[in-house]
């Protein structure tokens, strides 16, 4: 069913049927946009998926909202009631605010090579580039200033925002959304030392992204040196992210910004990796790990868990102090060593 004009909006009752919700109180209501519950006003639906945030129930202006069953009786509101409230939130907002239709065809400052293949449902923004044998398929966007290098596909229903570069022979799938800034296929950071100098190891692999992946504004993923960098279907990554050559990002895992991971580690499938982890190179993470912010890893992680080694913030002076008892702990390492073997050598108490 397609979205009503948001002048008009849309009623509750047909949105509870279309994201699979159950409507209590006037299903007739309309709605015409999402916000949230502090900032809402007439015509709008907010949600509550955070209970600390339950108290807002009381005061929103919103026309109707979305709760789970525990909180259905918190509000004489119209509401959508679902046991996960933030997915049927997505869902709404999706229904509320559709993307823009794009027009097919190519922009005529477009710069396309002979030999590319452009699919006649397709839209190629201003000032894009297709190298030789560049393949766009059906449905897919391309927007301005983007470079697609030769042979690259970028596959049906895919969308580039602006100044996305794919470099040659990579592969965007299905329903992929690559924002702005992001560079797909770019040389792993290769080198052999010899004589005092580097060597450049030529880069000779591909990205090939699955489909409905998400990758953010200027995140950057390495070509594999031999074999392929593989991103898997429905991976999340956020903005300013550094995936190295030769990595595997397994199926559903969600990343977020301006996390790096060194070449040729696998990270398994449903894994969440907070911002700023560092994971070194070679590794393996299990499936359905979580990585929690800024927690460095240098060691694979076998068995699936949340792992953290980020320290949590303090007040400067307090820190201060822990800080330095960390660097005694060595020294009284050492001392409590020395005293167990002192006890050792004196034996049991008569």
């Amino acid at each position: 069913m397609p979205p009503l004009p948001s002048d008009a909006g849309i009623s509750l009752s047909e949105l509870g049927a279309e994201v699979g919700a159950a409507v209590h109180g006037d299903g007739d209501i309309r709605v015409h946009s999402v916000a949230t519950l502090e900032h809402a006003g007439a015509g709008t639906i907010a949600f509550l998926a955070n209970p600390r945030y339950a108290s807002l129930l009381a005061t929103t202006r919103a026309a109707a909202v979305i709760v789970t069953p525990a909180f259905a009786d918190g509000t004489p509101l119209p509401k959508l009631v679902h046991g996960n409230p933030y997915a049927t939130y997505a869902r709404v907002a999706s229904i509320l605010h559709p993307m823009a239709k794009t027009v097919p065809g190519v922009h005529r400052s477009a710069v396309v090579a002979a030999d590319a293949s452009i699919d006649a449902s397709a839209a190629i923004g201003p000032l894009v580039t297709l190298g030789a044998r560049a393949r766009i398929d059906a449905n897919a966007v391309i927007g301005a200033g983007c470079a697609i290098g030769a042979e690259a596909v970028i596959c049906e229903s895919a969308i580039l925002h602006a100044h996305v570069t794919v470099y040659p022979r990579c592969v965007i799938g299905p329903r992929t959304i690559v924002h702005a800034g992001a560079v797909v296929g770019s040389d792993g950071f290769g080198m052999a030392e010899e004589a005092g100098r580097w060597l450049k190891i030529p880069q000779l692999g591909r990205v090939v992204v699955g489909a409905d992946c998400e990758i953010g504004a200027n995140t950057t993923i390495d070509r594999g040196a031999i074999g392929d960098t593989l991103i898997e279907d429905d991976v999340k990554l956020d903005n300013q992210i550094q995936i190295g050559h030769n990595c595997t990002i397994g199926a559903h895992t969600a990343i977020a910004g301006c996390a790096g991971i060194a070449g040729s580690t696998s990270i398994g499938r449903n894994c969440k990796i907070g911002g700023a982890a560092m994971i070194s190179g070679h590794l393996k993470i299990a499936d359905g790990t979580t990585i929690s912010a800024s927690t460095g890893v240098y060691d694979s992680i076998l068995e699936p868990g949340v792992y953290t080694a980020a320290f949590p913030a303090l007040r400067h002076r307090e820190w201060r102090y822990v800080a330095s008892e960390f660097r005694r702990l060595r020294a009284l390492a050492e001392r409590v060593a020395a005293l167990e073997r002192a006890l050792a050598a004196r034996g049991p108490k008569a």
